[in-house]
């Protein structure tokens, strides 16, 4: 399968992700902002939405950071083979795709939601925070690509 089949497949798959947290954040943004009591006091509905958040979120990221951002670059025909990670983060960023610290931020959420240690609570109500007001510019980085993409194919 080519480069551009596989990035159309998965920035179809990206879209599926986003309609789900779209759906999910419409709901969530009634508990913004969680705090320690709320969420103490969440109905099963409410955790439920916070899991599909979670996992959403996570799935898009990772789809990204695995193969939509070297399959992007290798369409603009920049070398990803033997590129670290962070030699691809540079490359999005000159192509305004992405920013590093940006990308780093929604890194650290994704480990503090990952884990359900309840010594960290404060660390995964803050992440929680910070996805309901952030999540729309992974989306948008999503989005710039496929734009590009389907400009250029």
């Amino acid at each position: 399968m080519q480069i551009a089949q596989k990035l159309a497949l998965h920035l179809e798959e990206s879209s599926v992700h986003i309609g789900r947290l779209r759906d999910v954040l419409s709901y969530l943004k009634n508990l913004y902002p969680l705090t320690t009591e709320k969420l103490h006091s969440l109905s099963s509905t409410d955790k439920d939405k916070l899991d599909v958040l979670a996992f959403r979120f996570a799935k898009l990221q990772d789809l990204l950071g695995t193969k939509i951002f070297r399959e992007y670059l290798a369409i603009l025909q920049y070398p990803v083979e033997d590129k670290n990670f962070l030699e691809i983060l540079k490359e999005l960023d000159k192509e305004n795709i992405l920013g590093i610290d940006l990308w780093s931020e929604f890194r650290g959420v994704r480990n503090a939601i990952s884990h359900d240690y309840p010594s960290e609570e404060d660390e995964k109500i803050e992440a929680i925070n910070y996805l309901i007001q952030n999540i729309e510019e992974l989306i948008r980085i999503t989005q710039r690509i496929k734009e590009h993409f389907e400009a250029i194919k």
